[in-house]
């Protein structure tokens, strides 16, 4: 019973900080992420971290905002998020995968939790 469930999306002014923290259960994960989709656009691939925290991915539109971590004694990762933009609004999806970061960053992890919602106000 693999669950990933994803909590601390909210409504926040531009320039604003949000933490989303993501619960993993019934296994460990050697790459856990993010993901993020808009209305009307693709999916679009946001954070991922290694087991150890050693190796992390970003994607190009972060700019050294976000920050992604992971807490494995419970099973845990987190994306911090800073200098919101309204171009940050979507629904946010925590994602784990057996294969590296890496290949989470270019490919389609195994699983992913339901969601949720940030919206960044002008």
């Amino acid at each position: 019973q693999v669950q990933l469930v994803e909590s601390g999306g909210g409504l926040v002014q531009a320039g604003g900080s949000l933490r989303l923290s993501c619960a993993a259960s019934g296994r460990t994960f050697n790459t856990m992420g993010w993901f993020r989709q808009a209305p009307g656009k693709e999916r679009e691939f946001v954070a991922a971290i290694s087991w150890g925290g050693s190796s992390t991915y970003y994607g190009t539109f972060v700019k050294g905002r976000f920050t992604i971590s992971r807490d494995n004694a419970k099973n845990t990762v987190t994306l911090q998020m800073n200098s919101l933009k309204p171009e940050d609004t979507a629904v946010y999806y925590c994602a784990a995968d057996s294969r590296s970061a890496q290949a989470m960053s270019a490919g389609t992890p195994n699983y992913w939790g339901q969601g949720t919602q940030v919206t960044v106000t002008s």
